[in-house]
């Protein structure tokens, strides 16, 4: 493994759903906190926050489908704004009770069968995504990101963030060449820490120890 990507590994590695404390895994609960992250954080909005506003939403019992419709949208702001998620939380606490509400209409509250929908074809995956509110192409590439760590068939899902964060870092911007860095496994990671790099060039410079 290269140095640089080891040590983006090591330092930076944390994919964005573990940061907002809800590991992916191929489960319902767990797909439908990375499809409200993925929202969170397409907006103009710091990452930091978008994650603090995830937890907040997640700890009030909006971390499945039912829990998010359950909750108020009174509950839904007040979440958010425990976040300091407050320049959009009108609108997010709108959008998320309607996605909530079409995960469990489309999909019987289950994410998994958006992948069949797709028939596993990650370019019918991102149009599905595009369907629920709020979720444009900024939020269909996080969500993939982040998916491709449990579901193989999105590899590999580079961005043009993550393209951006490795031309900083001197490594290949080429999909397969940079997926054949790291074991598919971390993939998802290699590129969680390449958009942190892409989004700050301190970072990048440490990384590379300028």
């Amino acid at each position: 493994m290269d140095a640089v990507v080891r040590k983006l590994l090591d330092e930076h590695g944390e994919t964005f759903a573990e940061e907002a404390g809800a590991p992916l895994k191929d489960q319902p609960a767990a797909l439908f906190k990375l499809l409200v992250l993925a929202n969170l954080l397409s907006a103009r909005i710091s990452s930091g926050i978008a994650l603090a506003a995830a937890r907040e939403l997640f700890a009030a019992g909006g971390g499945t489908p039912r829990g998010m419709c359950g909750l108020t949208w009174q509950e839904r702001v007040d979440a958010l704004g425990r976040g300091h998620y407050v320049r959009y939380d009108e609108s997010t606490a709108t959008r998320l009770g309607e996605t909530a509400q079409r995960v469990l209409d489309e999909y019987g509250g289950d994410l998994r069968k958006l992948a069949d929908a797709a028939d596993h074809d990650p370019k019918r995956a991102r149009e599905l995504l595009q369907q629920f509110p709020g979720i444009g192409p900024t939020g269909a590439d996080i969500f993939c990101r982040e998916a491709q760590a449990v579901w193989p068939w999105l590899r590999p899902y580079i961005d043009s963030q993550v393209q951006k964060g490795a031309e900083r870092l001197g490594l290949p911007t080429d999909p397969e060449k940079l997926a054949s860095q790291v074991p598919g496994k971390d993939l998802a990671k290699l590129t969680a820490a390449l958009v942190r790099t892409a989004r700050d060039k301190k970072l990048a410079d440490a990384v590379k120890g300028e």
